[in-house]
C-alpha cells in the first residue's frame, strides 16, 4: 500500500475508546466470573473492551493477531496502539484502568512480579483441568471440526 493511502486509512480509521481490549475464555467458570466483576467495574464507561475468544466468530485479525490456541494458552490483552500484553501485566493494567490498581501493585516489584507470572503460568497450564475442560488440543480440534479454518470460523 503507497504510505499515502497508509496514511489516509488511518487517518480514517476511528480512534478506540477503550484503554484496553481483554482477551477472555468465555467458556471457563473462573474467567467470565471475573469479566462479569471487571464488566461491573467499568459501570459502562467503556475503558475495558470484552473479547470472548471462544465465540466462533473471535477472528485473530481483528485483536492483534492472536490466534484461538495462543489466546487459550494465556490471558492476553492489546492497547489501543496495538501493543499486546500477557500474564499478570493483563490484570495488573485493567485493574489500574478501572482505578483499582493497588490490588495488583505490588507485582510491580521484581521479584514478586516474577513470582507472580510463575504462579500465573502454573495456572494457566491447568486452567481447563481444574475447570473440568478438555485439553488445549481437544478445544483446538473441536473449533476447526466446527468450521473453523485459519482460526475464523464460517457462519453457515
Amino acid at each position: 500500500m503507497p504510505a499515502a493511502d497508509a496514511a489516509l486509512s488511518s487517518a480514517t480509521e476511528p480512534t478506540p475508546t477503550w484503554q484496553i481490549k481483554l482477551l477472555y475464555d468465555g467458556e471457563c467458570p473462573l474467567c467470565v466470573r471475573e469479566v462479569n466483576f471487571l464488566r461491573k467495574r467499568d459501570a459502562g464507561r467503556g475503558l475495558v473492551e470484552l473479547v470472548d475468544i471462544a465465540a466462533d466468530d473471535y477472528d485473530p485479525a481483528d485483536h492483534g493477531g492472536i490466534d484461538f490456541e495462543t489466546a487459550m494458552g494465556r490471558i492476553h490483552a492489546l492497547l489501543p496502539d496495538g501493543t499486546i500484553v500477557k500474564n499478570v501485566e493483563v490484570f495488573r493494567r485493567v485493574y489500574e484502568i478501572l482505578g483499582m490498581g493497588w490490588i495488583y501493585a505490588i507485582t510491580k516489584l521484581p521479584v514478586v512480579g516474577a513470582l507472580a507470572d510463575a504462579l500465573y503460568g502454573l495456572w494457566a497450564d491447568w486452567r481447563l483441568r481444574l475447570t473440568g475442560r478438555p485439553d488445549l488440543a481437544t478445544l483446538v480440534a473441536e473449533r476447526q471440526r466446527r468450521g473453523c479454518e485459519s482460526e475464523r470460523c464460517r457462519l453457515d
